[in-house]
């Protein structure tokens, strides 16, 4: 997994413009059942794939932080949110609040976090590849490839089954 990890930059920089013109008409002309068929690939995806042996997104990529992530947990840390936000949380160039380093200050050793019940929306989410209206968020989906193996496996098996 480690290899296949360690190729990825350059596994999406050589798919970048493929992957980019595949989007392009994509956000053009969704397929009717788009959503669901990207369900099926996450799910599918996702029944092989253990992100305990990879963590790539901890360990590279920060979420962002909404309020209500600060407040669930800063309550489950119990300390006060503003003493989680100056502790852990950052302000960036777009005024959003992340992490104030890489990796996650929250991912252990054995690739567990330390906050996994409450952790942020963002990581709860991520890759974002089962996400209704997908193709709005195909900008985001380009970077994914690039950091998560189940990301770069579910569009390859994507473009596949869709030859737009």
């Amino acid at each position: 997994m480690q290899e296949f990890i360690d190729q990825l930059p350059k596994l999406a920089k050589d798919k970048h413009n493929e992957n980019k013109k595949f989007f392009t008409k994509l956000k053009k002309k969704p397929p009717k059942k788009l959503d669901q068929m990207m369900q099926e690939l996450h799910d599918d995806e996702f029944g092989t794939t253990d992100c305990l042996q990879c963590a790539n997104c901890c360990k590279t990529t920060g979420p962002l932080f909404t309020d209500r992530d600060v407040d669930r947990i800063a309550k489950f840390l119990k300390i006060k949110p503003r003493k989680f936000e100056e502790h852990y949380l950052r302000t960036d160039e777009e005024g959003d609040l992340v992490l104030q380093q890489t990796p996650c200050t929250f991912l252990g050793v054995d690739n567990y976090c330390a906050i996994y019940e409450v952790r942020p929306k963002a990581c709860r989410e991520y890759p974002h590849t089962d996400r209704k209206k997908f193709q709005q968020i195909t900008n985001l989906t380009l970077k994914n490839v690039a950091i998560c193996p189940a990301a770069y496996h579910i569009v390859e098996k994507m473009k596949a089954k869709l030859p737009i």
